[in-house]
């Protein structure tokens, strides 16, 4: 397996270097840059490797501006010393996202994932499927992530999508959840208007999911299926836009 580190802390890299190749004797560290800049022409002059490890915060920028600028078709598994990275992650062939210090354990957790996915796809399909997980695939099906598997949702059963702890999460109708990698305002503007309304900040509802709803001081309180434990409301200014959505007139 052809890998690429893009690392720009001397250490870090050469003890990245050093367990890949103690976890996995098929790897092969083809190359090994520190910046933006310096990724961006390796990959202008090279091959894709199968797998590339990317710190996030790099010399010149973050290493997001890489994918930005260059289109690949590669996996990648994120290394930083952060977690506020995790949802935008997802944006670039995200598979893993590893929290430094990075254990033996973690390393060989993110290799056996890469293993699982490549016993399931071709390269191509593979690339396919990574490109396919970075947006919703028509308004049919959007890709989720559950554990180590990647799974194609139907959006009919999609219940509702919901952020918390600044992920957003698809929940079906069975009450399983799925980490999706587009925040509201993304899935808001791809969704069909009719089968999804944006109830508030928190919630994206699908129209059958909701069991019933009535009104409370001048906002509207509906209940979903699957039910969750927080009370949820539709705002006093977005009561009427929602009674004419749900099929009501403004007096309702």
């Amino acid at each position: 397996m052809k890998v690429l580190i893009i690392e720009d802390e001397l250490p870090a890299r050469a003890k990245l270097e050093s367990m890949l190749q103690r976890l996995d004797s098929s790897v092969t560290i083809v190359a090994a840059t520190g910046s933006v800049k310096e990724t961006v022409r390796w990959l202008e002059k090279n091959a894709m490797p199968d797998l590339a490890f990317v710190d996030i915060q790099l010399s010149d920028d973050h290493s997001f501006e890489i994918f930005r600028n260059y289109p690949v078709q590669f996996p990648v598994i994120f290394t930083t010393a952060f977690d506020k990275y995790l949802l935008e992650s997802f944006e670039f062939n995200s598979i893993d996202y590893l929290l430094k210090p990075i254990t033996e354990e973690k390393l060989k957790r993110s290799l056996e994932k890469i293993k699982n996915l490549r016993q399931h796809f071709t390269r191509e399909n593979l690339e396919k499927f990574l490109q396919e997980d970075q947006r919703s695939i028509g308004r049919t099906r959007i890709i989720g992530k559950k554990g180590t598997e990647f799974i194609a949702l139907n959006m009919q059963e999609i219940a509702y999508f919901f952020t918390e702890h600044k992920i957003v999460f698809a929940k079906d109708g069975n009450g399983k959840q799925f980490i999706i990698s587009k925040n509201l305002s993304e899935l808001q503007q791809e969704l069909d208007h009719e089968k999804f309304f944006r109830v508030n900040r928190k919630f994206l509802v699908n129209a059958a999911a909701i069991e019933r709803f009535r009104p409370d001081n001048g906002k509207i309180r509906i209940f979903l299926n699957p039910d969750m434990k927080e009370e949820i409301h539709v705002s006093k200014e977005t009561a009427p836009e929602f009674r004419k959505w749900i099929g009501m007139d403004n007096k309702g």
